[in-house]
């Protein structure tokens, strides 16, 4: 017994010490990504020149640039990049299923459509659109649960009725953009394909006060998260309350990717692929909150850079450039599910 107990605490401290050398690393990929953003442009400033001028030095024109026009953006991107990870974490550890992000299973499209019809009809811009989109989430996800509620809820019928739900509210955006004015509808068409274009201090401080919030909360209600995953009738045998914890946890989960809508518009795909991607690096460590929040913004930072200045004179919204990431890899998916005979 001894033997086993020793065998069990080396276990979980190296695996310990791994999930905190691959969390660093990924911190200092993110913090060259970001130097990288800051550096490359239509005027090359020099990397040293970058951190000098984050550390409060440089001449007036390299502050302009790099502090008003790049870093705002790159902060953004970051930030939204690490709540569509966090929040796509939560959803595929909870509900036991590959599938079950925001932008499959309805809520960003929840979001999308709130915003949209904010914009359209009422004019709606800055806050009051980014508020526009939490709310639409909300909604989306309040309805996507109760139609899926038979005495519990089943991580593969929430996933089906999420995803129809997704169908629908599309359709709803489909029939606002056609409805409306031309330029309009050209603007929200660009804010739905996903865009940090034009992003300033403006929209990222009301994105940092709301991360701010909901960060330490997601962590707190992650700790009901590993006994959820046994399953409801484990998990209330080891004492959890159950729909609390879960409602909880859903309920972060929404607000993150309602907030990271509202800031830079449904970047699709993000939350899908980096929750997968940090449980790769951390084997057998549960959800990888902080590791997945970490590949989501490594993820939004490189497509957006790449979006910008590696795919010719044009530069496209990032979302595109995610788009191309995560679609192969839902074929993928889907396509290793059928051969193995799952449904979920």
């Amino acid at each position: 017994m001894a033997g086993a107990v020793r065998n069990v605490v080396r276990v979980r401290r190296a695996g310990r010490a791994r999930s905190t050398a691959v969390s660093l690393a990924l911190s200092a990929a993110v913090f060259g990504a970001v130097c990288l953003a800051l550096a490359y442009g239509d005027l090359m400033i020099p990397v040293r020149d970058v951190i000098a001028t984050l550390a409060g030095g440089g001449d007036a024109g390299t502050q302009f640039v790099v502090l008003e026009l790049r870093l705002p953006r790159a902060l953004i991107g970051m930030l939204v990049g690490a709540a569509f990870g966090l929040s796509g974490a939560v959803f595929q550890t909870l509900l036991r299923n590959p599938l079950a992000s925001p932008d499959v299973i309805g809520i960003s499209a929840g979001a999308s459509a709130a915003a949209v019809l904010a914009g359209v009809t009422f004019g709606a811009s800055g806050f009051a659109l980014s508020a526009s989109a939490v709310v639409g989430a909300l909604l989306a996800a309040a309805a996507i649960y109760a139609l899926a509620w038979r005495q519990g809820v089943a991580g593969y019928r929430l996933v089906l009725v999420g995803i129809g739900m997704g169908a629908a509210l599309s359709s709803v955006i489909s029939h606002l953009l056609t409805s409306s004015d031309v330029s309009v509808a050209q603007n929200a068409l660009a804010w739905l394909t996903g865009s940090l274009n034009g992003r300033s201090w403006k929209q990222f401080w009301p994105l940092l006060g709301a991360l701010v919030v909901l960060v330490p909360l997601t962590f707190a209600a992650a700790r009901s998260l590993r006994a959820l995953q046994l399953g409801d009738e484990t998990a209330m045998g080891l004492g959890s309350r159950v729909e609390r914890g879960r409602l909880a946890l859903i309920g972060c989960a929404v607000a993150l990717a309602g907030v990271a809508t509202g800031a830079a518009g449904p970047v699709t795909f993000v939350a899908f692929v980096a929750a997968p991607i940090a449980r790769r690096l951390v084997p057998r460590q549960g959800a990888a909150l902080l590791p997945a929040a970490l590949t989501g913004a490594l993820i939004v930072l490189l497509a957006d850079f790449a979006a910008q200045h590696l795919l010719g004179s044009t530069q496209f919204p990032v979302g595109v450039v995610t788009s191309v990431i995560g679609a192969p890899y839902l074929l993928w998916l889907l396509a290793g599910a059928n051969r193995v005979g799952k449904g979920g």
